[in-house]
């Protein structure tokens, strides 16, 4: 039973791309299949993308796929949901009832569409939705934007709507990420990396095609092109993190995860792995900014296998910083975006 005027309550929906319901084969399928087939995810022309992703990817990925989601699992469930909930639960006890925070996902469950159908059922006067992504890019923060706005649309009646872009450069996600970063000690590693989620380099030549990515600056300052460009605000990113923690240009290097094929942002992350061992580096920190919590692409994939790799090619240890996940700081960030002006 409703206890009080929604309309003059705000709903916050903290959106992130989305886990498997379990992990099994099927479940890892309705996923990749739900987000490989995001025209802003694989931005191929249209018959490449759909043979491509349901003929190839698909079906060979998901088992490959299984098996590390089932290293992933905790007891509680998926980790990204467990923060993704913690969060929610934190961040309501921190608004107070003007406010009803919501976890979505743009990918299976809670999916975004149910829970934008919730917000519009319990009629809020105003919506805050918060892809919570630091960097923008087309493939997370551009498809939820858009698929809130497509949905929105056909509302008949539609509040107030404020949408948080990125948030890389907010003084207190840097701060919660930079005294994440020194509870690890880095003073102790011989290297510090800074590892983001790769992208296909025609995905960030669409924002600016003036100039190529590959041809960018950006690795030195923040080009006045690159506000929404993903490569320039990982690399401002690392900026701003390394002034936190007053690290020297030669204690840390940037690189990107992930990719699918050599057309992606560079340096990758894997040849950077072999390349520190074969120069006698023994023991390195991995940071990865671009997450807010823990998953796949960290635990497992820095975690795990840069591990094996580094150990193969003569590295001893790997250490993930943990990501901010329910850190108080964290929380601070996301209350401070949905307060401001």
């Amino acid at each position: 039973m409703q206890t009080m005027d929604n309309s003059k309550r705000t709903a916050v929906l903290l959106v992130n791309v989305g886990t498997p319901d379990e992990p099994k084969v099927p479940a890892v399928r309705r996923y990749l299949f739900e987000f490989l087939n995001d025209r802003r995810v694989i931005d191929l022309p249209l018959i490449p993308q759909k043979l491509l992703v349901n003929l190839i990817i698909v079906p060979f990925r998901a088992p490959k796929s299984t098996k590390l989601y089932e290293m992933l699992w905790t007891p509680e469930g998926s980790p990204l949901l467990v923060n993704a909930e913690k969060n929610r639960e934190k961040l309501q006890a921190a608004l107070g009832d003007e406010f009803q925070v919501f976890t979505a996902m743009r990918y299976q469950n809670p999916h975004l569409r149910k829970v934008l159908r919730e917000v519009r059922d319990q009629r809020f006067g105003r919506m805050i939705v918060i892809p919570v992504f630091p960097q923008y890019a087309s493939s997370t923060t551009g498809t939820i934007a858009q698929f809130v706005s497509q949905e929105v649309a056909r509302w008949n009646v539609i509040p107030e709507i404020r949408m948080v872009s990125q948030f890389y450069d907010h003084p207190t996600f840097i701060k919660a990420f930079s005294e994440r970063i020194k509870s690890y000690h880095p003073e102790d590693y011989d290297h510090i990396v800074f590892s983001y989620h790769g992208l296909p380099n025609r995905q960030v030549d669409k924002v600016h095609p003036e100039i190529a990515s590959t041809k960018c600056t950006c690795e030195q300052a923040m080009p006045a092109h690159g506000k929404y460009c993903y490569k320039a605000t990982c690399y401002e990113t690392t900026r701003l993190l390394a002034n936190a923690l007053n690290l020297k240009r030669e204690d840390y290097s940037v690189s990107f995860q992930s990719r699918l094929t050599k057309n992606w942002l560079k340096p990758f992350s894997d040849e950077l792995v072999i390349q520190k061992a074969k120069e006698g580096v023994k023991r390195m920190l991995f940071v990865a900014p671009a997450f807010v919590a823990d998953c796949l692409e960290t635990t497992i994939e820095l975690g795990v296998e840069y591990q094996e790799l580094f150990e193969e090619h003569g590295g001893e240890k790997i250490q993930l910083v943990e990501s901010l996940n329910d850190h108080p700081l964290w929380i601070e960030t996301l209350k401070e975006l949905i307060l401001q002006p």
